[in-house]
């Protein structure tokens, strides 16, 4: 299983942002099989962190015409600057 960390730095959201990333975010579960798929903003933060069965399921998802677009918007109007770390999880814990 791995996962991949986005932290960005927030320039401006606007009403597009917000349908763009939940459109990024059904893609990313209803095509490319991202199991999970969270994300918070606090002030001018945001952390994304979505979950995947295995490495070609993330490069397929990068490799998306409408998410190469998005994130061509998101480097231009969205973000000031961001960060993503794909790591693989060795280990899971939980209350359940």
């Amino acid at each position: 299983m791995y996962a991949v960390i986005f932290t960005a730095e927030i320039n401006e959201l606007d009403n597009a942002y917000y349908k763009a990333a939940e459109r990024m975010r059904d893609l990313a579960i209803n095509k490319y099989g991202c199991t999970e798929f969270t994300s918070v903003t606090e002030g001018n933060k945001e952390i994304a962190i979505s979950y995947w069965k295995n490495q070609q399921q993330i490069l397929d998802w990068k490799q998306n015409e409408e998410h190469l677009e998005t994130q061509a918007l998101g480097k231009k109007k969205w973000y000031k600057k961001y960060k993503v770390q794909i790591v693989e999880i060795m280990r899971e814990y939980s209350s359940n």
